[in-house]
């Protein structure tokens, strides 16, 4: 175990590294869904104001926003492994004296490190423009961050998964797209009840709108309910979903 942790810290290492020499993922992590809260905020947001309750949409759109940056973090880390599997990194890796898992886990906790600043970024900014939460106090914000951090760490499994599988780095830009158009397709921006009845039925169940339900109602005051518990089953079915997807698939390359 000891051995396995020592081998991953590295690997960490490896990726922030490659991260600070590279940091045009970083950039786009970060720029993308600030861009996308400013448009929505001041393109949309005089429109939409009126469906959240008479409340600013600002105070409604952020905690949502939040999970923005989970959802692309599956892009980015699907290229990565893929990028790895097809350069011939991982074969001179298994040479080594090294625990092999060690090569996924370094990737998923440079990628969570990289999710949580740009999450820290986005809601700055959303601060600047006029975001103020409904008398949250700190351990309700250290929650709210929880379940991001948590999130982002499950999504990333999933990542790990559809970059092994992708048979070079353009096609894991592209598997993940579903998981990147989640977020639009659920309460993250706009209440259901606006929605049609049939898109409103897909909203309420698909995993994004639990969490940021959850993350609202920590932030805003408004009523969770089973959101939470229904958020985090989602995130446990999805972390050691994407875990086992990707253990496996990791396995059938390495001894092919």
């Amino acid at each position: 175990m000891s051995t396995a942790l020592a081998d991953s810290t590295t690997m960490l290492r490896r990726n922030l590294l490659r991260a600070k020499r590279y940091p045009s993922m970083t950039i786009s992590l970060i720029v993308m869904p600030v861009f996308l809260l400013l448009l929505f905020n001041y393109i949309f947001g005089g429109a939409l104001e009126s469906s959240t309750g008479g409340d600013k949409y600002i105070n409604y759109l952020a905690p949502g926003m939040m999970l923005m940056i989970p959802a692309y973090l599956v892009a980015g880390i699907s290229v990565s492994v893929a990028m790895d599997m097809t350069q011939g990194l991982v074969n001179r890796f298994r040479t080594m004296h090294i625990s092999q898992t060690s090569m996924l886990t370094g990737q998923v906790a440079g990628t969570w490190i990289q999710g949580m600043l740009g999450v820290g970024v986005m809601t700055l900014v959303a601060v600047l423009i006029g975001f103020r939460s409904h008398d949250a106090n700190v351990l309700e914000w250290l929650a709210a961050f929880g379940l991001v951090g948590v999130t982002i760490f499950a999504l990333n499994w999933l990542g790990v998964a559809f970059g092994l599988i992708a048979q070079n780095p353009e096609s894991a830009s592209n598997l993940p797209m579903p998981i990147i158009m989640l977020p639009f397709l659920g309460s993250g921006l706009v209440p259901t009840d606006t929605m049609p009845t049939g898109v409103k039925q897909f909203a309420e169940y698909q995993p994004f709108s639990p969490i940021a339900e959850t993350i609202r109602g920590l932030l805003m005051g408004t009523e969770i309910g089973k959101n939470g518990w229904v958020a985090l089953a989602w995130i446990l079915v999805i972390g050691v979903g994407g875990y086992l997807w990707s253990a496996s698939a990791f396995k059938r390359k390495t001894d092919a």
